[in-house]
């Protein structure tokens, strides 16, 4: 009896399996293309290659054909990395199993950390289903989803060190040397440290006798912590400039105002309602429980709903943030109250909780990656870029027709082009926005917008071919200009040249042939 209870408890997944196993397999099977839609993966990759080849770090540009080359702050340089060696191993879908697997263990960790014996097993599953499915607004196949990983586990360390007397904070200066060469996320760890070290400087002042003396030991560690990381931060291709890249980019107005991922988050768009709801969620919680939020919670819950509110890219770490508060405030208010409907709730989760405590090992989810990496190397499972919405069909055919010169592109189609066919091509720009600055992007959006002076922005980079969206106004535009001339369109990019001699063999190749679009392939042929 004993052997086969031992046998079951191996066999039945716990909660938390389940939600790695299905979070995992979704990203797997599904929804991972979307782990593609920013075509930045494709720029990380090459230059991590680079990285790889040359045996050093690049601080200047190596994608544009922009002279003089303009600095480069390659901030994620680890992370570009491990992504190109997962790319030289398993391909593109390679990369996209990876991320998911993070992404997948990130919340399996949280619900771990903010689940405990006393708590209601429905409630700490809904409330980590929620921060979960808020959490998607920002889940990319990109470099920040490093920061998510070390964000949890750095807030659960500080969470052990001040709630649970167990300290382990001395292996915070490794992880933070490991995590300012993967991402610019690092000043969130440097962020996390200074409210727990302000918390127990404002404990200390307030509080008395024994009290206080326990307040000035946890402040004092956190102070010499916060300065081993300090000095081991430093530890970078850049030095102390790398600690200056999150507010630089931070404060430049102009790439928080036109860039997606840093402006704020529209709750029009249907992927930002989870998150709407999580925060009136939060906001209802707040106002009717009893508990009283302790100085660190109020000043994480403040700054972490701003920057949450502020930039899209932010959303992430404030589910992350919220998840543990979140669960302290409602544990309590549900255990008070006593109704029917309460009733029958709490006994429901008894049940289940008997059940899910005597789930052991790692079965099920250890069998969902085995599974996934088994039907990836048997090509059942495979992700590219969407050729539906990136200029896959286009950038074929510029690597079999090579244009000559300097080109004008789309800042997305800039990072495709750089994972397909660079070093052949050259861009003009690509989605590190941040390196080209707002001198250079007001010149791409005067391009872009058609307006007045646009022409000498070609002139001054000496344009001899565009390649932009299909049906947007600059394309369209440049349809009734003379100088340009249509060379190839599909429904994803039209490739246009400017009418030199230098391009009049296109020209007069491409002059008469009617360009359609394959329905099958949505590909460009002539």
């Amino acid at each position: 009896m004993n052997t086969s209870k031992k046998i079951s408890s191996f066999l039945i997944p716990s909660i938390v399996d389940i939600i790695f196993i299905s979070l995992f397999l979704l990203l797997a099977f599904s929804a991972g293309k979307d782990l593609l839609g920013d075509v930045d993966t494709g720029y990380h990759i090459r230059a991590g290659e680079y990285i790889l080849n040359t045996f050093s770090i690049p601080k200047d540009d190596i994608f544009s054909f922009i002279t003089p080359t303009l600095p480069w702050t390659a901030h994620e340089w680890l992370s570009e990395v491990i992504m190109a060696l997962v790319h030289k191993a398993f391909g593109l879908t390679g990369v996209v199993l990876f991320f998911a697997f993070i992404i997948s263990l990130v919340y399996y960790l949280l619900y771990k950390m903010i689940k405990t014996d006393q708590d209601n097993i429905i409630l700490t599953t809904f409330i980590i289903l929620l921060v979960l499915i808020s959490s998607q607004i920002h889940w990319l196949a990109r470099p920040h989803i490093f920061s998510l990983l070390l964000t949890l586990m750095w807030y659960y360390l500080l969470d052990q060190y001040q709630y649970h007397n167990k300290n382990y904070l001395y292996v915070f200066p490794p992880i933070m040397l490991l995590w300012v060469n993967l991402h610019g996320g690092f000043l969130a760890g440097f962020i996390l440290l200074g409210i727990y070290l302000f918390g127990n400087g404002v404990k200390f002042i307030t509080s008395q006798n024994a009290e206080r003396d326990i307040y000035k030991k946890k402040a004092g560690f956190l102070g010499l912590i916060t300065v081993a990381c300090l000095f081991v931060s430093l530890v970078n291709p850049y030095t102390y400039h790398i600690l200056l890249f999150p507010f630089n980019l931070v404060s430049n107005k102009f790439i928080m105002d036109h860039v997606s991922e840093f402006m704020s988050p529209n709750f029009h768009n249907l992927y930002a309602k989870p998150f709407e709801v999580l925060l009136i969620l939060t906001l209802i919680v707040l106002s009717i429980s009893k508990k009283v939020l302790n100085i660190i919670e109020l000043i994480m819950m403040i700054l972490f709903i701003h920057m949450s509110l502020y930039s899209v890219r932010y959303v992430p770490l404030f589910c992350i943030i919220i998840a543990p508060i979140l669960m302290k405030q409602t544990g309590p208010l549900l255990e008070k109250s006593n109704g029917k409907l309460i009733r029958f709730f709490k006994k429901r989760a008894d049940n289940i909780s008997e059940i899910d405590a005597s789930a052991r090992g790692y079965l099920w989810p250890a069998f969902s990656v085995v599974l996934v990496a088994a039907l990836a190397a048997g090509n059942i499972i495979g992700y590219k870029f969407d050729a539906k919405t990136k200029p896959v069909a286009a950038v074929e055919f510029l690597k079999k027709e090579p244009l000559k010169g300097n080109m004008f592109d789309n800042d997305e189609f800039g990072d495709y082009i750089i994972y397909a066919a660079w070093p052949e091509y050259k861009v003009f720009v690509d989605g590190r926005s941040d390196m080209y600055g707002v001198d250079i992007m007001k010149e791409y959006l005067k391009v872009v917008t058609i307006k007045p002076g646009w022409e000498e922005v070609l002139q001054k980079y000496d344009v001899k071919w565009i390649i932009y969206n299909a049906n947007s106004a600059l394309s369209l535009f440049l349809m009734e200009r003379d100088e340009w001339e249509l060379i190839y369109a599909d429904k994803v990019a039209n490739i246009f040249v400017k009418d030199i001699p230098e391009n009049q063999y296109l020209i007069k190749k491409y002059r008469d042939v009617e360009l359609v679009v394959d329905e099958d392939e949505e590909e460009g042929k002539t």
